[in-house]
């Protein structure tokens, strides 16, 4: 794709809101929350620069700090406060379990953990909590910290609020965020000040967004699309940001969106499906656009949206080494059925896969492209991507003018007779039968045939006779017909809003009564 020019070139996260607070101050609030919190930039960097002092007195600069807050005022204040003092927040996946979150916070040698009581109590997290206390790392409490705040704070963070805490770099640490663990134990994803900014310059080039806008991000900061996207890239714009902590409230976020009055929202195929169901027509009126990202987006997702909201999803990709935006869809170069174009500065190559015809395995290089991984296995130590590119895992193919389109992760096809088979294609298949239910395709082990395929559904109409003939009408193998159909009350989903394939294989294997290594 090019060199690609930033406008952050050479600048920190925390001279970036810095920039964002001179030039777009305006004295309204320029982020909110569900508990009814809200700040102005002025307000949020007097908290920032409190909270850095508070931080700096229990940890050193350039100490990898773990942060288990959700979608709130608080964590932005704690975010911007670290990115201040020098240290390197490691965002926790709160939905992971205890040992999951014990493994994220040693893999990247975290010892302390800010968190709050409020949160834990809600959430119902203690035992993480007890989980991560067992394991002697120290937990410091905002409501302890805010106890702590007197007069000559505030007057301090008054006057330094504009002033970091410690002298950092663009090329340095910056942020932490945790793999989905979906392939074993998480991965430690490390990326710069300039990796994040770099992603936030790339996608301001392609969609075109104002302080005229407010962002409604319901996906949770510890994922990346919800740490950059939704958090980070509105505040450097001066674009107004309303945090919802769960995207699992069906019913209440359309009437959030509703009173709240958001022009962008951001979100996945099965959130926003089910946003759809719950939703009176009006509840979305205020929407513009709507951006998916995390999970391919149906057409009928899309044109639900569209008929009845009259709002436009953007279909995106991205992937958390990638901080995250790869490519994506714009107003005026939309190719449903794609994830739209690589974002400028972003370097894509294929290679051919065994057994896999058209496209190839994505290799990607850009300047949002991670500084590399910390591992469980050598903790603390980053673990460079050696020439700058990074395998994705991805089976794509990009079509004569540019669009991107996915045909599924290459852990994601199954060899079945000795002809691969994409998972995630028979899934979009059986998406087209029963749209308003939800569907996970995975493969078991089978002795003869090396691997079979098996449909995980809420749907109870499924079976073989229609999946064959759809597949015949569709023109494919049918070796693309599920073997097995397993229906359950509800398939398994990540706290990102991705499918846990993990969990729903290990239901297929145990309902059908299979062998793991059969």
């Amino acid at each position: 794709m090019g060199e690609f020019s930033s406008q952050f070139e050479g600048v920190t996260l925390f001279e970036a809101f810095v920039g964002a607070a001179r030039k777009y101050e305006d004295g309204h609030p320029v982020i909110e929350d569900a508990v009814g919190g809200s700040a102005t930039y002025k307000r949020l960097l007097i908290g920032a620069r409190i909270l850095a002092e508070k931080f700096s007195k229990f940890t050193r600069k350039g100490e990898v700090v773990a942060v288990l807050l959700p979608n709130a005022n608080a964590v932005a204040a704690t975010f911007i406060a670290l990115q201040s003092s020098g240290r390197v927040p490691a965002m926790l996946n709160y939905t992971a379990g205890p040992a999951t979150i014990l493994s994220a916070c040693t893999t990247v040698k975290a010892k302390t953990v800010i968190a709050s009581r409020t949160f834990v109590e809600k959430a119902e997290l203690q035992r993480v909590v007890e989980t991560l206390e067992g394991a002697e790392l120290a937990i410091v409490w905002l409501e302890d910290i805010a106890k702590t705040i007197g007069a000559f704070d505030k007057a301090k963070g008054f006057l330094f609020r504009y002033r970091a805490l410690e002298k950092t770099n663009a090329g340095d640490m910056a942020l932490i965020l945790f793999t989905s663990g979906s392939e074993g134990l998480p991965k430690g994803v490390v990326l710069s000040h300039a990796n994040i900014l770099a992603n936030c310059a790339q996608v301001e080039t392609r969609i075109d967004f104002s302080p005229a806008d407010k962002l409604f991000n319901v996906l949770p900061v510890f994922h990346s699309f919800g740490l950059t996207g939704g958090m980070v890239l509105p505040l450097v714009f001066g674009v107004r940001l309303y945090l919802y902590p769960s995207p699992l409230h069906y019913k209440i976020i359309p009437q959030a969106v509703a009173k709240a009055k958001p022009t962008i929202l951001f979100g996945t195929d099965t959130f926003l499906a089910g946003y759809a169901r719950s939703a009176k027509d009006s509840d979305f009126a205020s929407l513009r656009m709507v951006v998916a990202g995390a999970e391919a987006v149906r057409e009928e997702t899309r044109r639900t949206w569209r008929e009845r909201f009259d709002t436009l999803v953007l279909e995106g990709f991205g992937m958390t080494e990638a901080a995250p935006v790869v490519a994506v869809n714009t107003p005026d170069e939309n190719r449903p059925g794609t994830v739209g174009k690589p974002l400028p500065g972003m370097e894509i190559r294929l290679e051919s896969v065994d057994g896999i015809e058209g496209g190839g395995r994505m290799y990607v290089r850009g300047p949002n492209v991670m500084m590399g991984y910390m591992r469980a296995e050598n903790p603390g130590v980053l673990e460079p991507i050696g020439d700058g590119w990074h395998d994705s895992g991805d089976i794509v193919e990009i079509d004569a003018d540019g669009y991107v389109a996915i045909r599924g992760r290459v852990k994601r096809f199954a060899k079945v007779a000795g002809e691969m088979v994409s998972l995630g294609a028979i899934e979009m298949m059986v998406s087209g039968l029963w749209p308003e239910d939800h569907h996970a395709v995975v493969s078991v082990p089978d002795k003869r045939k090396g691997e079979r395929v098996v449909l995980v559904t809420t749907t109870d109409k499924a079976n073989r006779e229609m999946l064959s003939e759809e597949t015949r009408k569709m023109g494919l193998t049918e070796l693309m017909v599920p073997n097995r159909i397993v229906t359950v009350p509800e398939v398994p989903i990540l706290g990102s809003g991705k499918t846990d394939y993990q969990t729903a294989r290990k239901l297929a294997i145990e309902q059908l009564g299979l062998d793991d290594a059969a």
